[in-house]
Parts: structure tokens; C-alpha cells; sequence
């Protein structure tokens, strides 16, 4: 080294390494120079500390590049070993395996923490949050914020509750009520069925059978109460307005007040209660009221019900078909008012409709009288837009095993469901006067027991296919929406408030 401080040219070359090995005193023979017995005090080597080395291919040759930084040689050095070398990845993924466990402690130094903590929470959390994300989907800020609780999540995934009872839809003062609100759901699989029918035809026995409950049980227990003795002995109705039930599989079931009643007539005029404005008699309040309710149907329903204990009344086809003529419009997708005018009929919507003969006697499930029940009902309905053959047969639930498909010309959507029996009248049946072992065999009927009838109508009925009731595709809580204004609409017609005029 140079007075001024400067390595000389060659200080670690080739004859540095040369003038080394002939001033060195000469060791034992087969001493290796570069092993353990190297010198490390010597002089020279300690200039490397302020010094800058050469850098190219004559750093490469020399074998000090082995030797440990100045700063680190106070330090104990470890064993070199293979195991050592790896140690140090280990260490750095360390933190990332015991964060991604939850319930364990990562092992990172004490003055980690705050946002560093929560950010290894959040890594342990995003294999579960695709799941609470398909379940919060639709709820703004909460579906897309970063942390879900895992209680919330949880209860997402539990079934929807099951209502205990039927809430209304619509009071007896022809009111929207809002209490079905908070048992909808933000999805689009659901089923709507609606219900109509003259008074005591058992409307809402049927709807609770096709709901919740079954012929066994107790009809003090129906979601849908029925008619008791006492309202039967005082020929009153039991349902008023519009009733809502959802059962847990989404299907929807509105049961209804009678068209036409007598009750409710007879209520008006006994009362003295006061008439709407545009209503001067209340035999026409009453028959614009079954208007309103069945014009609605037709278009909040995917399937109408009519029920009807006798066959048949002319004047009830009558009535459906007043009730399709003043049907509103099919909101377009402008979401314009509901109007009956100006529509094409190719995009209305139109329900399928089911007639349903309750309290059909032997005689009715005769084929040939079968036969001629659907030949009428195709008659009186042949200039109806309402979708009522093609959807339903009573065919083919092996009701008459006998029969072929081709057995009727013209099916129609008719099913026929007889007296509801229990155990004592089923005892009653029984063939007593023959020999014992035949005494112990029930009754011929000449149709399938009641309970079998009704199992067959519900898988059909929540077998029909789910059109869309508008020109976009509507949710639980979509629908309810939609049905509120429908009814506003039906409320405010023009072509209602025109025919009650026309009544009057």
C-alpha cells in the first residue's frame, strides 16, 4: 500500500498470491495452505475494510470471496451445513402458515401488531368468505365489505323461518298491508297460487291442505282457518280481503274472500255501512269487489284455483271471463301505468287455471261423466286467453288405470277431489252384512281415498311451469312490490269504475 493510502496494482493479483507463498517459511510436507491453518491476522488482508475491491474477473478467481463481511466476524459463526442453508426460508414463511390457521398464534416479533395483525386475520378468513358472499349477494355495503362475521354467515345459510299462520295481504276494507314484507327473500324460484270460488265451496281447507297441513290433523289447527260450525249454521263467510302464506319451499298461496257472497252483501245492508263514492248500490260494491280480487290474480299468479262443489254454475264462467276482460295490462318494461288497453295480446301474461270439483260424488268419477264434464268446460272457455288445458290431467296419476291418455278428446285442467272422510265415517263404509272376512274390508267408494286425491293434486300443482309474470324477472321482495302497485292499479281502473257505472 501506497503512502497516500491507495492499494497498489497487483496488491491481490496473481504475484500477491506469488510473493506470499516465498515468504512464507515452508510447513510440513502435504500441509494444505487454504485449510484451517491459514494465517487470518495478516496485515494486508485488514486493508479490505476501507478499501474498494476490483470488481470483474478478478474478484471471481480469488477464494476470499468465501470469507465472512468485516462486520460480522465478532459474531460466533454457526456450522455450515445443508440444514443451516434452509433455515432462513423457513423463517420467512413461518409467519404465513401459522397466520393462515385460525386459533393459533403467529410467531412474529412483539413489535408487530396493529394493521399487521389484522391483515393476517383477513388471509385467515378468505377461504370461507366465497360462501357468505353468495349469501349476501344483493346487500350493498355488507355483502362487500372485506371481514364477515362468521355467526352472520352461518345464519344465512339456515332455512327460512315457517309462518305459523296466514297474515293478510289485503283487509276487509280492501287495504294493502305491509306485515308480509319481513317474510320475503331476495330470490327469483317461487311459486304463486291463488284462489277463487263461491261461499262454502271449502277454499280455504283446500289452500291448507296444498300448504302445511294434512287431512289428519285437526282444521282448528289449518293455516288458513276454515269455516266453524257456528259461521256454517249462520251461513257467514270466514275469509275477508286477501290472506298470504309462503311455505319454506317459496310457493306463495293467497287465499281469498268469496265472489259474490251473500254474507257480505248481507253484512253491507244490515250494517249500514257507508258505500265509496262511486258506488250507489251494494250489490255492486260487492260484485266490483270480486273483480278486483280475481282481476288481480289473473295477473300476480302463476296458477288460479277455481274451486266449485257442484258442477256446474254458468254464471261463475261468466264472471271469469268479466274478470280477463278487465284485467290489467302487463306493465311494459318502461314500467308505464297499468292500463286494459293498447296491449298486444301476444305479450300479456295469462295464468293457467285449474277448475277443481270438491265434494265430487261417486257418480262424478264415472268416465263417462268425466268425459262430458271436460267437453263443457272446454265449451264455456274456448274465447278465453287464460291457459286452462295442457298443464293439468288427472290421466295421469294412475286415478283410472284403465283408461288411455287419448280417453278424452278435449282435457281440460279439471281435477276432482271427494268428500273429505275420517275414521269414523270411513267405519261407517264398511261391508257389515257380509261374511266376517269381508266385513273387515273397507267400502267400495269408486275413487281413491281423499288423502291420495290430494297428495296427486299438490304434486301437480307445484309441478306447472313458473312463466314470468312480467317483462323482468321479479324476486320475493320484487314481486310484493309489483303486486302492491297491481292492486293500486286495480283499485283506480278505469274499466272497473266504467263497468260498475254501466251495473248501476
Amino acid at each position: 500500500m501506497s503512502e497516500s493510502g491507495h492499494s497498489q496494482p497487483g496488491m491481490y493479483g496473481q504475484g500477491r498470491r506469488r510473493r506470499r507463498r516465498r515468504d512464507r517459511d515452508p510447513g510440513p510436507p502435504g500441509q494444505n495452505l487454504s485449510g484451517p491453518s491459514r494465517d487470518r491476522d495478516y496485515v494486508p488482508r485488514e486493508r479490505r475494510d476501507g478499501s474498494e475491491e476490483p470488481t470483474g474477473p478478478l474478484l471471481q478467481k480469488t477464494p476470499i470471496i468465501l470469507a465472512k463481511p468485516p462486520g460480522e466476524r465478532s459474531r460466533p459463526s454457526a456450522p455450515v451445513s445443508g440444514t443451516a442453508a434452509l433455515e432462513k426460508p423457513i423463517m420467512l414463511i413461518k409467519p404465513r402458515e401459522e397466520g393462515g390457521k385460525p386459533g393459533t398464534t403467529p410467531d412474529v416479533p412483539p413489535s408487530a401488531s396493529g394493521a399487521g395483525t389484522a391483515k393476517l386475520e383477513r388471509e385467515g378468513q378468505r377461504p370461507t368468505q366465497p360462501v357468505y358472499q353468495i349469501q349476501n349477494r344483493g346487500m350493498g355495503s355488507a355483502a362487500s365489505g372485506g371481514a364477515v362475521d362468521p355467526v352472520i354467515g352461518q345464519t344465512k345459510l339456515l332455512p327460512p323461518e315457517k309462518m305459523k299462520h296466514s297474515i293478510k295481504l289485503v283487509d276487509d276494507q280492501m287495504n294493502w298491508c305491509d306485515s308480509a314484507m319481513e317474510y320475503l327473500r331476495d330470490q327469483t324460484d317461487m311459486l304463486v297460487v291463488g284462489v277463487i270460488g263461491l261461499q262454502g265451496t271449502g277454499k280455504s281447507t283446500v289452500m291448507s291442505l296444498l300448504s302445511a297441513n294434512s287431512p289428519e290433523e285437526d282444521q282448528r289447527a289449518y293455516v288458513f282457518r276454515a269455516q266453524t260450525q257456528e259461521i256454517k249454521e249462520r251461513a257467514g263467510n270466514q275469509s275477508s280481503g286477501i290472506d298470504f302464506y309462503i311455505t319454506q319451499e317459496r310457493v306463495i298461496f293467497l287465499d281469498t274472500q268469496p265472489v259474490l257472497s251473500p254474507s257480505i252483501l248481507d253484512h253491507l245492508i244490515n250494517n249500514d255501512r257507508k258505500l265509496p263514492p262511486e258506488y250507489n248500490l251494494p250489490h255492486t260494491y260487492v260484485e266490483m269487489q270480486s273483480l278486483q280480487i280475481t282481476a288481480f290474480l289473473f295477473t300476480v299468479c302463476h296458477v288460479v284455483i277455481v274451486i266449485q262443489d257442484w258442477f256446474t254454475d254458468t254464471n261463475l264462467y261468466r264472471f271469469l271471463q268479466t274478470a280477463e276482460m278487465l284485467k290489467p295490462s302487463t306493465p311494459s318494461a318502461s314500467h308505464d301505468s297499468t292500463g286494459s288497453s293498447g296491449a298486444d295480446d301476444a305479450s300479456e301474461y295469462y295464468p293457467h287455471i285449474v277448475f277443481l270439483q270438491n265434494k265430487a260424488s261417486r257418480e262424478e268419477f264415472c268416465p263417462r261423466n268425466l268425459k262430458k264434464m271436460h267437453m263443457v268446460v272446454d265449451k264455456l272457455m274456448a274465447y278465453s286467453h287464460l291457459k286452462y288445458k295442457g298443464t293439468l290431467s288427472m290421466l295421469d296419476c294412475n286415478i283410472f288405470p284403465g283408461l288411455s291418455r287419448d280417453y278424452l278428446e278435449t282435457e281440460v285442467n279439471l281435477f276432482l277431489l271427494p268428500m273429505m272422510e275420517n275414521d269414523g265415517e270411513d267405519a261407517l263404509t264398511r261391508a257389515g252384512s257380509g261374511p266376517p272376512l269381508f266385513s273387515l274390508l273397507p267400502g267400495y267408494k269408486g275413487h281413491p281415498s281423499f288423502s291420495s286425491l290430494v297428495s296427486k293434486f299438490r304434486s301437480q300443482i307445484l309441478a306447472m311451469s313458473r312463466s314470468q309474470l312480467s317483462h323482468t324477472i321479479l324476486t320475493e321482495k320484487n314481486w310484493f312490490h309489483y303486486a302492491a302497485r297491481i292492486w293500486d292499479g286495480v283499485k283506480k281502473s278505469s274499466a272497473l269504475s266504467e263497468y260498475s257505472r254501466l251495473l248501476s
